[in-house]
């Protein structure tokens, strides 16, 4: 990840405050510290970040001036995240709890906070279970997000996974049927969603990579009669989404 995308995350700065997020529950993305400087209450920082496998920068102090939005920040930033993180187990057990079949939206690479905002709030409208998203070169749950999700990043779970092929993986072993989208796919209309499902969707511009796409049971289509040939990635998830609500709600 490149340092601009902890921009909009909650700036936590000064080192106590800074100490007692990394001792807390709390998410953390990652810590900046300014370069040269050194004394012991700082290595304490560090040390702990460390403990935590946090990732560490070492930048001038006139970075840490921008993130800490000219607050005094005592040479130590940490980004951290608005709301914690579920893990897998989570949504399952969210699933089970519900006695429902799991329906978990797999996101590959979603890069813009609005965006994501606006699938949190359609998967809270429509049922989905929790939301699965990667670790590196995606959106995380910044204050924008939050913000976009107009209240549903509180109540949909989302987990934040290292490598989406490793857990689609973990998912089918799990018991999931897994559905990407593409052009060429079957008529989303014919989608059987009574099993347990697992939906992704891919990258605004670059759409589902590779190696996911592999891994998928089945490709779904959104047939069009448009001159444009292809849908917002949260118009198209909120469609999808819909559609398995519809299912498995039928009047």
């Amino acid at each position: 990840m490149n340092q601009s995308e902890f921009t909009e995350d909650e700036m936590v700065y000064g080192r106590n405050p800074v100490l007692e997020t990394l001792q807390s529950e709390r998410d953390v993305n990652k810590l900046f510290v300014q370069d040269g400087l050194t004394d012991n209450k700082l290595t304490k920082v560090v040390n702990e970040a460390k403990k935590r496998k946090v990732q560490l920068s070492f930048v001038p102090k006139t970075k840490l001036d921008h993130l800490s939005d000219g607050g005094n920040h005592q040479g130590v930033v940490l980004a951290s995240s608005p709301v914690n993180y579920a893990t897998i187990d989570d949504l399952f057990k969210k699933a089970e709890e519900k006695n429902e079949a799991p329906f978990f939206l797999l996101l590959d690479g979603i890069e813009d906070p609005h965006n994501l905002g606006s699938i949190l709030r359609s998967a809270d409208a429509s049922g989905v279970h929790g939301v699965i998203i990667p670790k590196r070169r995606a959106v995380g749950l910044t204050s924008t997000v939050a913000k976009a999700s107009a209240g549903a990043i509180e109540h949909v779970l989302v987990a934040r996974v290292t490598n989406m092929v490793q857990t689609i993986d973990e998912l089918k072993d799990r018991g999931l049927w897994l559905f990407g989208t593409d052009m060429k796919g079957k008529d989303y209309r014919y989608w059987d969603v009574s099993s347990p499902v697992g939906l992704v969707i891919g990258n605004e511009g670059k759409g589902i990579s590779r190696l996911v796409k592999e891994k998928v049971d089945e490709t779904l289509s959104i047939p069009m009669v448009g001159n444009v040939q292809s849908l917002n990635a949260g118009v198209a998830s909120g469609l999808l989404m819909y559609e398995v609500y519809r299912k498995r709600n039928a009047l």
